[in-house]
């Protein structure tokens, strides 16, 4: 089960660019294996995010590993400060 992370290459909001920027540090830096999936390049995408999350309108940065919602960017920034990052992330 691959740890996949939603996030959008084009968005006017740079706090959403920057939580997109910390979670692919902590993820590289940890090398934890994912893969980055750039919702606004396939709407298909996008609407696979957002069934995961179960929200309609979730917006990125979000994290699944397969079809299992992890969470978004505070829940694993928590994860993060709780030292749970693995529990979280299902691994």
């Amino acid at each position: 089960m691959a740890l996949v992370l939603y996030y959008s290459s084009v968005s006017g909001n740079t706090e959403m660019k920057k939580r997109q920027e910390k979670m692919i540090m902590v993820l590289t830096a940890k090398k934890i294996d994912f893969r980055a999936v750039d919702i606004s390049q396939n709407s298909d995408d996008k609407d696979l995010m957002r069934k995961l999350v179960g929200d309609p309108k979730a917006l990125p940065p979000q994290i699944c590993r397969g079809d299992s919602y992890c969470g978004d960017f505070t829940a694993f920034e928590n994860a993060i400060e709780e030292e749970r990052l693995e529990a979280f992330l299902k691994m």
